[in-house]
């Protein structure tokens, strides 16, 4: 199915789950036994990223190639412009075509590791909307999602630019924008809101990364700045072991996602971080399998 009419209004929202490319056989089996667990849920599809400068772009591949194989469902690859020509980008998209992947994930990619900011290479990409437009005009059979920022992109000079860069992307072709971590619905429902306004008319789907610990978490919103709201942070702080901080974040992951949904968002994006117990935990204190229908009608 198109990716877009996953999240067509009038469907039982979808849900899809986010990978990354473990280090060693053993990790890929254990995130196989992971994919086994929360394919119950139902997932539209599921993606697969990879480490920064592309360092484990074929295992990207490799992964939802094989995760496609086993159980037949429609899986995304993660493609950014870091140190990529347009044509390395180009034998990608090949390789990634001959391999049976449904969507791509287009972004420009954070900085290599050492590194403070961006950098074009020769023959290569500055924007995720030229990528989107590559893939559109020379790819078309692929669907195309970008990412979106309820807080605002850390590198975007005010929220105003952000979603000008944003609404680039969509114009160039994307289908869907998935959002960033957050954990304020009131930035979504704002970030939702200014996107109905500026013209972005395609599916807004939120990003949801259960916490399962406070120190972990702490360093992931400090790098893609994110907030943590101010009560949680009290809350997790206070907490007296590793066991209650995520039984925390769990009910704060499941308050979340009975808001989003009672507010009418079309689906759920969840970085699983190669594990299946938060997630699996969420969708089932929401009463996915119970509320929501698999067959694609509400």
């Amino acid at each position: 199915m198109e990716l877009r009419n996953l999240y067509t209004a009038g469907r039982s929202p979808a849900v899809s789950f986010e990978l990354f490319p473990p280090k060693t056989p053993q990790g890929e089996e254990a995130l196989y036994g992971h994919v086994e667990r929360l394919l119950a849920f139902h997932p539209s599809y599921v993606t697969c990223t990879y480490g920064a400068g592309g360092s484990t772009q074929n295992r990207t591949l490799e992964i939802v190639a094989e995760v496609k194989s086993r159980w037949n469902i429609p899986v995304a690859s993660h493609l950014t412009c870091v140190a990529a020509t347009v044509e390395a980008l180009r034998s990608y998209l090949r390789e990634a075509e001959s391999r049976g992947i449904d969507y791509i994930v287009a972004l420009r990619g954070d900085p290599p590791r050492g590194e403070s900011e961006f950098r074009v290479v020769e023959g290569g990409l500055a924007h995720a909307n030229e990528l989107v437009a590559l893939i559109r005009n020379e790819f078309p059979q692929f669907g195309v999602a970008v990412a979106g920022y309820p807080e605002k992109h850390v590198e975007a000079e005010s929220f105003e630019s952000d979603l000008d860069y944003l609404r680039q992307k969509v114009d160039a072709g994307a289908d869907i924008v998935i959002t960033q971590l957050f954990y304020d619905n009131t930035d979504f429902l704002r970030f939702r809101d200014r996107c109905e306004s500026a013209g972005i008319s395609v599916p807004i789907i939120p990003g949801i990364l259960p916490i399962t610990g406070f120190a972990q978490i702490e360093r992931i919103t400090a790098l893609c700045g994110a907030k943590l709201p101010a009560d949680l942070v009290t809350r997790l702080g206070n907490a007296v072991d590793p066991q209650v901080e995520q039984r925390i974040g769990l009910e704060h992951a499941v308050l979340q996602v009975e808001q989003l949904l009672e507010s009418g968002a079309l689906g759920l994006h969840f970085y699983v971080l190669n594990k299946s117990e938060a997630t699996s935990e969420v969708l089932t204190s929401v009463g996915w399998l119970n509320d929501f229908r698999t067959d694609g009608k509400s």
